[in-house]
């Protein structure tokens, strides 16, 4: 049975090559198309486009000769094309007569195949049935009924094209194609945004004091009436995204551009207390009870965690000292899924207060996992490290209301870390706490500057997490007339000497032969 080269895994497989061709067809066809494109566009026409060149290729090859089918009779000298030898063609030397019982009378062909010294033999006249035979003959293998369909390529043997035409793309040091968005157009069709243009866009995004749209820095514009829309979007949105200056901080779809030098330090620049080095750790070695604390806890940095997270219409989450000092909140996965999606790594979003129902700016910064904009709110309402914090979608699309729990105003006893010389030591204080919140992870410093000061010593950025670990166990030991120390309290508290999730922190309990589990998450000394 003939298969087509495109129709096998192999050919799109790893050995795929993109060819100047293939790049000369696509420039062509997003001209014709004359607008924005998807990757996912680009590909179907790619692949279109090579089974085009394998029709192309058929046609050249069968017209060589007559297409090898047992069925058919053969004469000296005949030109004769054999598909399962990649189309090769051959001068039929010798005909004879075949002697199989099986398959009653038929003839035995001798070929010359072009460049073999050696001949071979093949059926012919066959009147049993083979898979070689054709209905329709040489149609038959540029029959439409059988063409490859190029959506089935794609999303059965071509499953990773987009990934390798993407990088193909973004590699061609000829920026033929430029990308935007998830979009894709030829550099040539760009309409001419100059940097008047920027100007004016820096001026009035600035006026506004605010993110503009797109189609309202178009209307400052006078840009040439032959681009369509599309274009004249695309081509602005390109130069802004290519502009230094320029950020675009809206939701998928909703370009809302800003200035980066409007925005907030903290959404520039990841905080000093939320930096995270990853520890390696065995994960593997972590309980079921230490996994289920871990997702408890939603760590943004946490391993594995959004494995075991499900979208809620409501978060609540403790409120660690990294944080609070930073004022910020975690950006889990959970959490993450309450703000509108978008590629970009920081995005403006509006925050409501759960008590005064007031609004107030926030960022979403992605990639470094966490939201700006919560430290006068923090103030505002007194809220100490480790507060519960809730946040579910606010009464306007976008918007997210975070709350805490209000009770009345209570001095409670908390953990203070303050610096000794180069050590971190705890001790008890009376602080006033008016909200719900977590006594396991109430660890705060007393003159965060010194806290600060020592975390960036190089000899405490040095020390290994276990010797960490160790000094911070023994101070919080002193405090609990128990003698016990929880997992939790342990991880909050080494977060006041250094950002970590609390994998690591609970990893090097366990691999620690000094301490040993007592129940209910606590640990005491052996």
């Amino acid at each position: 049975m003939f298969q087509r080269k495109t129709q096998s895994e192999k050919y799109w497989g790893t050995g795929f090559r993109f060819s100047g061709a293939d790049l000369t067809y696509l420039g062509e066809w997003v001209m014709d198309k004359g607008s924005p494109c998807t990757m996912d566009e680009l590909v179907l026409a790619l692949i279109e486009f090579r089974i085009r060149q394998e029709d192309a290729q058929l046609r050249e090859e069968l017209s060589k000769g007559v297409l090898y089918q047992p069925q058919e009779d053969f004469t000296v000298g005949q030109r004769v094309v054999f598909p399962a030898f990649d189309f090769a063609a051959a001068t039929v030397v010798e005909v004879r007569p075949g002697a199989n019982p099986e398959h009653g009378d038929f003839k035995v062909i001798r070929v010359q195949l072009d460049g073999k010294r050696r001949t071979r033999e093949f059926a012919a006249a066959l009147q049993t049935s083979h898979q070689l035979n054709l209905a329709d003959g040489g149609d038959a293998l540029l029959g439409q009924a059988d063409a490859p369909v190029p959506a089935v390529i794609k999303d059965t043997l071509a499953v990773d094209l987009d990934r390798r035409l993407t990088a193909h793309l973004q590699g061609d040091s000829a920026n033929v194609f430029v990308q935007r968005n998830g979009h894709w157009l030829l550099q040539d069709m760009l309409a001419d945004i100059n940097v008047g243009h920027l100007n004016i866009a820096e001026a009035l995004i600035e006026i506004a004091s605010q993110p503009v749209t797109t189609a309202h820095l178009l209307n400052e514009f006078d840009l040439p009436s032959e681009a369509s829309p599309e274009i004249r979007s695309f081509s602005l949105e390109y130069a802004l995204q290519e502009d230094e200056r320029f950020d675009d901080v809206g939701a998928v779809g909703q370009a809302q551009w800003y200035l980066r030098r409007l925005e907030p330090e903290a959404a520039v620049q990841v905080p000093e207390l939320l930096r995270y080095a990853p520890d390696a750790y065995d994960r593997a070695s972590l309980s079921a009870d230490l996994l289920r604390l871990e997702v408890e806890l939603g760590d943004e940095w946490s391993d594995g965690a959004s494995e075991l997270e499900f979208a809620a219409p409501r978060v609540t989450v403790v409120l660690t000292y990294p944080h609070r000092r930073s004022g910020t909140l975690p950006l889990s996965s959970r959490i993450a899924q309450l703000f509108p999606s978008t590629s970009a790594d920081r995005t403006m979003v509006t925050l409501v207060d759960g008590r005064w129902r007031q609004r107030f700016r926030g960022w979403v910064v992605r990639r470094s996992r966490y939201i700006v904009g919560l430290d006068k709110w923090f103030e505002e309402h007194k809220i100490p490290v480790g507060a519960y914090v809730t946040l579910e979608p606010g009464p306007e699309a976008g918007e997210v209301v975070v709350d805490i729990q209000p009770r009345r105003m209570r001095r409670e006893w908390a953990r203070m870390g303050r610096v000794d010389g180069d050590q971190l030591v705890f001790e008890m204080r009376k602080t006033p706490i008016a909200c719900e919140y977590d006594e396991l992870m109430v660890v705060d410093a007393l003159g965060s500057e010194d806290v600060a000061r020592l975390r960036r010593t190089p000899d405490l950025r040095a020390t290994p997490l276990e010797e960490l670990l160790d000094g911070v166990f023994l101070e919080l030991l002193k405090l609990s007339p128990e003698g016990k120390v929880h997992a939790k309290t342990v991880y909050s508290a080494l977060n006041l000497l250094r950002r970590i999730p609390p994998g690591p922190v609970f990893a090097a309990l366990l691999n620690a032969r000094r301490y040993q589990p007592v129940g209910d998450g606590f640990w005491s000394l052996i």
